[in-house]
């Protein structure tokens, strides 16, 4: 004899949100990230101990890195748990007063072009929370081992290391690019190369990370030699500079890196150079410092001088690198020198 009754069920499938829930459910577990007060990016807690996914290129080399949740708490990141920079990932880790929302790592390998895709982020570092939304336009392989999700979603500088979302709030990706010689072309890395990256975790210091990921000399992908030459410029080369000029400079170079450092680790290295091309072109040509034009007319002077994309994309990256460290001393003078409201300020 049979009982009757309810057949077992199976494991439930799972509820489709509308984009509104999506948002409203994740936002208090994606973050801003500053790096060294500089470099702003975005993103998203997977552990509620205090674990945060983002873009390797959001913080590489940083000596410290803040992170901002929605209520506006600022929390200290006190250490690196993992790398992986042929996924241009990285996890850091905080120490919160309480356990931090999460959000669920989906199954990027089930997205198929055509699936529905929402994206979220900090778009230029001050547009907190701005949500876009469109579909997965293609998978490629760009590189063995290396898949990234085409996506229609808009997103924009600032919005790097942010979450991809399936109809079910589930991440699937991480917003890493936007190709500006084309239409509405942005691109996310797969999210299980983060949870591969979340399972094979090796803590280390801020300082063991910024060394580790300091620009060095080195070998590229293609066999050319790198030799770094990152200027060591004094602070008098923004005498006569007003504080916007400067703060311009290194807005612009952040937004470089940020566009050319994801094309670069997809071996587009002309790509790459291109875009800080015209970056190191623009302030060469327009600054208000004198200073600031001639740094650039010199690091795109050496860059005519090598003979390969690679190179001279490092090139301007020196040039980058030599302004950043510079402006952040700069900053530093500024808040210690004792103010003088007898001596004017000097304007270019």
């Amino acid at each position: 004899m049979v009982a009757c009754g309810p057949s077992p069920k199976g494991p439930s499938e799972p509820k489709t949100l509308t984009p509104k829930q999506i948002v409203e459910q994740s936002k208090p577990a994606i973050v801003r990230i500053e790096a060294d007060g500089e470099r702003l990016g975005t993103g998203f807690v997977i552990d509620s101990t205090g674990v945060i996914a983002t873009n390797l290129h959001v913080v590489v080399g940083a000596r410290e890195i803040r992170i901002r949740t929605l209520d506006g708490t600022v929390l200290l990141v006190g250490a690196v748990l993992a790398l992986d920079p042929n996924h241009d990932l990285a996890l850091v880790s905080v120490t919160p007063a309480s356990p931090m929302p999460t959000l669920k790592l989906g199954d990027s390998d089930q997205v198929a072009a055509g699936d529905p895709v929402l994206a979220i982020g900090n778009p230029l570092g001050v547009l907190d929370y701005t949500v876009s939304d469109g579909l997965i336009a293609a998978v490629r392989e760009v590189a063995p081992d290396v898949k990234l999700l085409q996506i229609s979603a808009p997103i924009s500088q600032g919005s790097s290391g942010g979450p991809l979302f399936n109809p079910f709030g589930e991440v699937i990706g991480v917003s890493t690019a936007i190709f500006t010689e084309g239409q509405n072309l942005n691109f996310g890395v797969p999210s299980n190369y983060v949870t591969a990256l979340a399972a094979a975790q090796k803590p280390m210091t801020m300082a063991a990370f910024a060394e580790l990921t300091r620009p060095q000399d080195q070998v590229a992908a293609n066999g050319v030699k790198i030799v770094r030459d990152v200027p060591s410029h004094p602070l008098a080369i923004f005498d006569a500079c007003d504080e916007v000029a400067i703060t311009e400079a290194v807005r612009a170079i952040g937004e470089a890196i940020e566009l050319g450092a994801p094309l670069y680790n997809q071996g587009n290295h002309e790509a790459c150079y291109r875009i800080y091309e015209g970056a190191s072109a623009k302030l060469e040509r327009e600054s208000a410092c004198r200073g600031i034009r001639d740094a650039f007319g010199a690091g795109l002077l050496r860059a005519t001088t090598l003979d390969n994309p690679t190179a001279r994309a490092w090139a301007l990256r020196d040039t980058f690198d030599g302004l950043q460290d510079v402006a952040v001393r700069w900053k530093q003078a500024q808040v210690s020198a004792p103010v003088n409201p007898s001596k004017p300020s000097r304007k270019p």
